[in-house]
């Protein structure tokens, strides 16, 4: 992704998601330091991203919803020297995101890049797990479809809008999902819905329609699991090249094999 003529139809977008940072950056999540293992993934994502149009960061940036917390994300992500945009998780405190966030340029409700409009929603429920688009959220997106002229869209969130195949994790979803795909069923320009909350990779198809799911830049979540469990796969983000005639190409990458391990025991968070 290094040569800029190879790309001159497309943008690079890199999604960071579920970083769990504290206000105490001595503080660590299920034996990780959330605050190190987001700066190896800025690393990689340095050396295999050079040239970087907008970096997507889709929820759960702290675990306690600290102003510090949000403040240690926003310096180490200035390190990519590329826009940011974020949205809430279930562990983030969204009113004080919003404040910081529109302070340093971090909230819009969507952004257009090259040929596409990337939709941000905010599926964080204040005190619950699970996450709903709030009335004022699919409003803002029928404003985003409706006016999108020719270009491609994007949409993301924080939970998950499908199955993904692990028991526990399922009622802690999107509650009105249908919701959604009534509103992007009906708008071919929609290419994609990318999310995290899920700590794991995941692909799907849903029509013309490619569902993403991405790791987490700290722990990560076994995959199929019928109760809470740990997997040791290590940290990582997703890579986007969004092409100007609607194709999109993504992938994954991570930590090397080893990097940031869970502890062994952890039965929850």
């Amino acid at each position: 992704m290094s040569d800029a003529t190879k790309y001159s139809d497309s943008v690079c977008l890199v999604q960071l998601t579920d970083s769990h940072l504290f206000s105490d950056t001595r503080q660590s999540l299920l034996g990780i330091d959330t605050l190190a293992s987001l700066n190896a993934v800025i690393d990689l994502v340095q050396e295999q991203c050079p040239q970087i149009d907008l970096v997507l960061a889709t929820g759960d940036i702290t675990q306690d919803g600290s102003t510090g917390g949000y403040y240690s994300f926003i310096e180490a992500v200035s390190r990519l020297a590329s826009p940011c945009h974020w949205i809430p998780g279930n562990h983030d405190n969204a009113l004080l995101m919003n404040e910081l966030g529109r302070e340093k340029g971090l909230v819009h409700p969507w952004v257009d890049v090259g040929n596409w409009r990337v939709v941000l929603l905010d599926s964080s429920v204040a005190g619950e797990v699970w996450g709903r688009l709030d009335p004022d959220q699919l409003q803002q997106l029928d404003e985003a479809l409706a006016t999108v002229q020719e270009r491609h869209v994007l949409v993301c969130l924080h939970h998950h809008p499908v199955a993904i195949g692990s028991d526990w994790m399922e009622p802690l979803g999107l509650r009105n999902a249908a919701e959604l795909w009534q509103r992007l069923d009906r708008h071919p320009q929609v290419r994609g819905v990318l999310w995290g909350h899920i700590h794991q990779q995941l692909e799907q198809q849903r029509g013309q329609l490619r569902l993403m799911a991405s790791p987490s830049t700290c722990v990560q979540f076994a995959v199929g699991s019928s109760d809470f469990a740990t997997d040791d796969l290590a940290p990582g983000y997703r890579w986007l090249r969004l092409y100007d005639d609607g194709r999109m190409e993504s992938d994954i990458a991570r930590l090397p094999a080893g990097s940031f391990t869970p502890q062994a025991d952890a039965s929850g968070y």
